[in-house]
């Protein structure tokens, strides 16, 4: 059950060395005097013509002899753009593209040579302005929530993109293509950045020092902390985190909650009422990897952070697709992901007759399933998912184990913790009720990705047998307080735990070289209390990563009752 513990929807932590400034009027007085070029980075869906405009207006009221240089102008055409990023694999698939492999500096023909006159500072900005010869990097941001609601708001364009002539952004490019070539230059520059600015107040852009956002991240990948969490809405979303959490309330859903998805969450830097920066979570990863990761996770996953954290919400709302995730050959030949999306369900809240779709019947006749699912996608003909997916009752704390390849969804009326491998853009939907989209649409389902990744084992009582298992009890003390393995299987490189802690105790835990994420599942919550220092609480529907590096912890139950904390670890490093 919930506790009486509120829902933190906004972990802040102090930044390290210094504080976080408001305004450009607040910095200008940091650049180099002088002849001087100051280099101002960020992502492509940036309002790049307001940050400039204020940037501008600071300095020159600072008194300085401003230049702009806009590096985009030296984008490559976009025709050569979209052959260069072209998925050869899937050439003309409408909603997705092999995961992108070039550098930001292969979208440029050349890059403008920029010579100040004296007592002048020009600022060249745009995505890739670090690669001009400068005197000071500035990088601006803005979280990727931000992108794609203005893609798909159709005022956004990808990157390299001109505004007249080239069409609308589209997500699939944004995805697959813009993110993975930007986070991978924003990655690399990051050591050499001078401020860091969030600019989701272009008046008022809160900004951190480079310095301090380096040191901010090491000192953060040796304590436990929280991303930020944020709620997106479909058309099948339920309110559970509107009415249970008080997140979101105006929206007209809360379908999928990203406790913590590491390509998109953020770290929120600095107290109120000073302001604060919000930092992209895989920034800091890669900052401190062998910390944040430890060494073996880091050796195979580099610095991605492999697992994911989130939430389905249908309560009041509608049921999932049925779906499946890529096979680990297919996600990598076809889609480009070094791993693939291995995931759990773990029912969080749950009502009476609500189920969960898992798995194929004994004995199913694939080719009917493929046929009856092509004409629903074709032509609008429903059919009943029921002759084709096993459906299990959706029992509170029950986990379901979901290997890539295996049919599955939540029923109505659940939230799932969903407690996955990190890539989490795959889902190939064999039927979607022939659902609509906010503009009227049919929703895309993608049967020949789908069939293309069934895994066929995955059916009858194997599915019961090894899927949906009994928790088996790992170790217990005197205290009362036990560790639960809830599920594990010999595709899946990570387990999922449950640390079960009677009111009033605290158990002992040790990441021992790789990174946990907990989450509190019944109860008021824990005190998470690493060896020599300061506890951080974790409430009811909270998500914290431990570092690798933090070592031995002991989680400490608040409240009067008994509290449940589910863990997730790597467990397979080759």
């Amino acid at each position: 059950m919930a506790g009486t513990v509120p829902y933190d929807a906004n972990p802040a932590y102090p930044p390290v060395g210094d504080q976080v400034r408001q305004g450009w009027a607040a910095v200008v007085g940091e650049l180099p005097a002088g002849p001087a070029v100051l280099s101002l980075d960020g992502p492509g869906i940036l309002d790049w013509a307001a940050a400039v405009s204020g940037l501008d207006a600071a300095l020159r009221d600072a008194g300085r002899t401003v230049r702009t240089v806009d590096v985009r102008d030296s984008f490559a055409p976009w025709e050569k753009i979209v052959a260069l990023t072209e998925s050869p694999a899937l050439p003309d698939d409408p909603d997705f593209a092999t995961l992108a492999s070039q550098e930001l500096a292969d979208l440029f023909d050349e890059l403008p040579a920029v010579t100040p006159s004296p007592s002048e500072l020009v600022v060249v900005f745009g995505p890739g302005a670090a690669f001009v010869r400068h005197d000071a990097l500035w990088y601006v941001d803005l979280p990727k929530r931000y992108a794609e609601a203005a893609v798909q708001a159709g005022t956004g364009r990808n990157l390299g993109q001109p505004e007249e002539g080239a069409g609308a952004g589209t997500t699939r490019r944004l995805f697959y293509l813009d993110w993975p070539i930007l986070d991978r230059h924003r990655d690399a520059v990051a050591g050499h950045i001078d401020r860091w600015f969030d600019l989701q107040d272009t008046l008022q852009p809160a900004s951190l020092s480079g310095e301090s956002l380096r040191s901010t991240a090491a000192a953060l990948a040796t304590r436990p902390f929280r991303t930020r969490p944020t709620f997106n809405t479909t058309s099948w979303g339920g309110h559970w985190a509107q009415n249970e959490l008080e997140l979101n309330t105006s929206a007209r859903n809360t379908a999928v909650g990203y406790e913590l998805i590491a390509p998109e969450s953020g770290v929120l830097l600095g107290v109120e009422p000073g302001g604060q920066v919000e930092v992209p979570f895989q920034l800091l990863v890669s900052q401190q990897p062998v910390d944040v990761l430890g060494p073996q996770v880091h050796e195979r996953f580099g610095t991605s952070f492999p697992i994911r954290f989130d939430y389905l919400d249908t309560v009041g709302g509608g049921s999932l697709s049925v779906h499946c995730h890529p096979r680990s050959d297919y996600m990598r030949e076809v889609f480009g992901w070094p791993y693939t999306q291995h995931e759990t369900y773990y029912i969080l809240v749950t009502a009476e007759d609500r189920q969960v779709y898992l798995g194929l019947h004994d004995g199913v006749d694939i080719e009917a399933f493929h046929a009856r699912a092509h004409a629903a996608d074709a032509h609008g003909e429903p059919f009943d998912i029921e002759d084709f997916v096993q459906t299990f009752p959706a029992t509170q704390h029950q986990l379901f184990l979901i290997p890539a390849g295996t049919p599955h969804g939540s029923g109505e009326g659940n939230v799932v913790l969903e407690v996955s491998a990190t890539p989490y853009l795959y889902s190939l939907r064999f039927y979607d009720w022939l659902r609509s989209d906010a503009e009227q649409r049919q929703r895309p389902v993608h049967v020949s990705h789908a069939f293309a990744n069934l895994d066929a084992r995955r059916q009858g009582a194997a599915v019961r047998e090894q899927l949906v298992q009994s928790p088996r009890l790992l170790r217990t003390a005197p205290g009362g307080w036990s560790e639960e393995l809830l599920g594990a299987a010999p595709d899946m490189f990570f387990d999922v735990r449950r640390m079960v802690i009677p009111a009033g105790q605290v158990a002992v835990d040790d990441t021992e070289g790789r990174f946990h994420v907990l989450n509190v599942v019944e109860g008021d919550g824990v005190m998470v209390e690493p060896r020599g220092s300061l506890g951080h609480r974790l409430a009811y529907a909270e998500t914290m990563v431990v570092p690798a590096a933090v070592g031995a912890y002991r989680l400490r139950a608040l409240g009067t009752g008994q509290v449940r904390v589910v863990k997730s670890l790597v467990t397979a490093t080759t």
